[in-house]
């Protein structure tokens, strides 16, 4: 089950994804982590799919991921006593409190926070944008705007505001009430919704305490203004472009693809890449040309993995969805000019330690000898994530202790990870890391491998070694 590719790919579960043989031919066609999206999973339907991945896992020898993607707080209006409303540009619209029913006129916003928080000249959005308003009078109590963008709104429509910074936590009772449970299950990332501050993450990260890694999901202006900040304190960050296009002018979201997926590698933290990337094929079985060039787009930027979403999750050709992602992932990386260009996006540590000089030395060590492989002795993963952060032209090859970790790692672009007990000692940690490099079909007899660890072993961010070997007969 050793990929061919760097990139990672991720498949959503949902109902054309339910049957354990569609799962498994999900991971064979090339899926190397599984999101359960907790907006369409009830306790029960989580605990059967880690279940089902846990044992698809065992039978194909793999580790794969599992991310658990929390729905965050839905902000929708009220309902209308006909059911919906017309509105046309130039109308005064109301934004209240009362519970009464809308109108043409006024509808009910059942969320103080948000009437406390808009201001004059804040944009509304409802029904992902496709009626578009401006405040003109803000009280706590209610708002009127005025409509830019007419059409037609209908009951429990939802609310985007690009321009106002809502006082409310990311998390819902709900979410934590998902939170606990996928943690119960053993999943191994967590994605949050709805993050507007770093401190949003913190309040996650203090609850998984360890227990999952954390990815940032950016969606929101507010992210994107401190968006080092977010990166700081998150383990990994989704591009999530069907939201952050509600939020955003369109044409903007490309650029912020790229400063979001460049920022994070500087930082050396996991990027995904999200939403609408194969949408065509939840009904046909080939995507369009521009759908290629997206994914192909993601790809040349190095990103650490893309994601599929209805593709897999409801579509008519799940496993044609995952293998037709995979088979492009890997033509890109086979270019002509992809190592140039992942190349020239490479930027050093903001603030390199030991650690950080031992993972670049690893990668023009493994260059300049042709090495096949590096092969990384990693407790926590954070060796493999500093060599992945410099994009070698060698696979990694992480070797580690803990299953969590491994199945961690399979998020990380071009690691191979692989669970097995700690070195001994230096010259078990060479002969084992030679020994896996051959069975995982990382080199043959002769082949140089480049090794690199921390001493003393089994002292997680202690990476202080790095050790040039040579594949041997075996005995």
């Amino acid at each position: 089950m050793r990929r061919m590719r760097r990139v990672k790919i991720i498949a959503t579960l949902g109902p054309a994804s339910v049957d354990k043989a569609v799962v498994a031919g999900l991971a064979q066609a090339g899926a190397d982590i599984f999101r359960i999206n907790m907006s369409h999973t009830d306790h029960p339907g989580l605990a059967n799919y880690v279940r089902m991945i846990r044992e698809i896992e065992d039978e194909l020898g793999r580790a794969i991921g599992i991310l658990a993607d929390l729905q965050g707080p839905k902000l929708r209006i009220g309902a209308f006593a006909e059911g919906s409303a017309h509105l046309r540009k130039g109308d005064s619209f109301l934004l209240d409190s009362d519970p009464a029913p809308g109108d043409a006129n006024r509808v009910r916003l059942p969320h103080p926070e948000i009437l406390a928080a808009l201001k004059v000249n804040d944009t509304v959005l409802i029904d992902d944008g496709k009626v578009r308003m401006h405040v003109v009078e803000a009280t706590p109590e209610w708002s009127r705007a005025v409509v830019d963008v007419a059409g037609r709104i209908s009951n429990r429509k939802g609310v985007s505001l690009p321009d106002t910074e809502i006082p409310i936590t990311s998390m819902t009772s709900k979410d934590r009430a998902d939170l606990e449970a996928a943690l119960t299950e053993g999943v191994d990332w967590v994605a949050i919704s709805f993050v507007q501050r770093p401190e949003d993450v913190i309040e996650v990260k203090k609850l998984t305490q360890g227990r999952a890694l954390v990815m940032a999901k950016i969606e929101k202006p507010q992210a994107i203004a401190r968006l080092d900040d977010v990166i700081e304190v998150s383990d990994a960050l989704m591009v999530a472009r069907g939201d952050l296009g509600v939020e955003v002018p369109l044409e903007k979201v490309p650029g912020l693809q790229k400063r979001i997926n460049r920022s994070a590698r500087r930082l050396g933290k996991p990027v995904v890449v999200a939403t609408q990337m194969l949408e065509s094929m939840i009904l046909s079985p080939v995507p369009t040309r521009a759908e290629v060039s997206d994914v192909a787009t993601a790809v040349f930027e190095g990103a650490d993995a893309i994601m599929l979403s209805a593709e897999s999750a409801a579509g008519q050709y799940p496993q044609e969805a995952v293998a037709t992602m995979s088979r492009i992932a890997q033509e890109v990386e086979t270019d002509t000019v992809y190592r140039g260009i992942i190349n020239a996006q490479r930027a050093d540590a903001p603030n390199p330690t030991p650690a950080d000089a031992i993972a670049a030395a690893a990668r023009d060590v493994a260059q300049t000898l042709g090495a096949k492989a590096i092969c990384a002795w990693t407790d926590s993963g954070s060796t493999a994530l500093r060599i992945a952060r410099e994009r070698p032209a060698a696979p990694i090859l992480a070797l580690s202790p803990k299953r969590d970790t491994a199945r961690r790692l399979a998020l990380v672009w071009g690691v191979h990870a692989v669970e097995t007990r700690d070195a001994s000692g230096v010259e078990d940690m060479v002969q084992r890391a030679c020994a896996h490099a051959e069975s995982e079909g990382f080199g043959e007899e002769g082949d140089r491998i480049v090794i690199v660890a921390g001493m003393p072993f089994g002292s997680p961010g202690a990476t202080n070694m790095i050790r040039i070997a040579s594949v041997r007969e075996k005995q």
